[in-house]
């Protein structure tokens, strides 16, 4: 996987927020940096919860980071429930998704605010 420009870096050009809205729309991928790892994840749900920004994706590719990090037994691939302050950057992919995942696929979160969800 093609690791993040320094030029994609988020407060160049546009926010987390506005990038993450417009993926979400759009049904694109986003490529981000987070938790030391350039990851290329389906943006599906946006919004607040326990008083943090967060965003729900399913994570379809992973590279980098510190070895050993995460939980036992993890793959690439899954459902992840991202800090948005922790995304360090971050772009929109000419790549699309489906949308939703299902009902079997479905996280069900509590969000206190829920600003945007794919459909």
């Amino acid at each position: 996987m093609e690791s993040i420009d320094r030029a994609d870096r988020v407060g160049q050009s546009e926010t987390v927020d506005e990038l993450v809205r417009e993926a979400i729309a759009g049904r694109r991928l986003l490529q981000l940096r987070y938790d030391g790892k350039d990851r290329v994840v389906e943006p599906h749900d946006y919004g607040e919860q326990k008083g943090s920004v967060k965003l729900l994706v399913y994570q379809l590719r992973a590279s980098g980071g510190t070895p050993g990090k995460g939980a036992p037994g993890k793959g690439t691939r899954g459902w992840r429930l991202l800090e948005v302050s922790k995304i360090a950057a971050c772009r929109i992919l000419d790549d699309t998704f489906a949308g939703s995942r299902g009902h079997e696929h479905q996280q069900h979160y509590a969000w206190n605010v829920l600003y945007l969800r794919v459909d």
